[in-house]
């Protein structure tokens, strides 16, 4: 057809997807890291939580110093699925937000999620991601006093978190205060010392063979 332009008409480009989860790879690894260490404070542990719930800790203040972030991340991943092992006390909420079952296989159209664009998986990733940091910084900031850690310097930084997500959602604004908490708390709450290993006792022999006849 004469005058027929050569290419299509121009398609509304498609909305950009969310910004994703903001900051540098300490930081990420620090918003699982301080809230790991106010559960191993809480009041279940009977005194001290197990060695094998505070090695991982340790494994990922080393390797973040070093910065060694993959091996950060590994060692949070071994924390988070111990975490969830039954022979732990109840943990209640929110810390229990940070445990991570190993799922039984199953086919993908099982997941509800299946059929879900992989941006709108990676928004949806994002936005739990945050309503769980802000559940777990209320949770901290509720907790230090009973741990006689001082926070009131960084209060107010839930209420700021909190109102940047209510109008835009988990973008870069929304990390800033809730980086700030996790900061003070890394800097402030320790790791506990792990419950000491208890002995071994010794074999039961048969009468009548002394221990260095064995």
């Amino acid at each position: 057809m004469p005058g027929a332009p050569n290419k299509p008409p121009a398609i509304d480009a498609p909305p950009a997807p969310e910004v994703p989860l903001a900051g540098d790879k300490r930081q990420h690894a620090l918003r699982r890291l301080a809230p790991a260490r106010l559960v191993l404070r809480l009041p279940i542990w009977r005194g001290a939580p197990h060695s094998d719930l505070v090695k991982p800790l340790e494994r990922v203040a080393a390797t973040l110093a070093a910065g060694e972030f993959p091996d950060a991340e590994k060692a949070l991943d071994q924390f988070s699925v111990r975490l969830a092992e039954p022979r732990w006390p109840t943990i209640p909420e929110p810390w229990v937000r940070l445990r991570v079952a190993i799922p039984a296989p199953q086919p993908p159209h099982w997941d509800p999620d299946f059929k879900l664009a992989p941006s709108d998986r990676e928004t949806k990733k994002n936005r739990e991601w945050a309503r769980t940091q802000l559940l777990l910084a209320k949770g901290a900031l509720e907790l230090a006093p009973s741990l006689h850690v001082d926070l009131t310097d960084v209060q107010s930084t839930v209420a700021e978190a909190q109102a940047v997500f209510d109008r835009d959602g988990p973008r870069a604004e929304f990390w800033t205060p809730i980086d700030r908490l996790w900061e003070a708390v890394e800097s402030r709450v320790a790791l506990p010392a792990p419950a000491a290993a208890r002995a071994t006792p010794p074999a039961k022999l048969p009468p009548g063979i002394q221990p260095e006849e064995a």
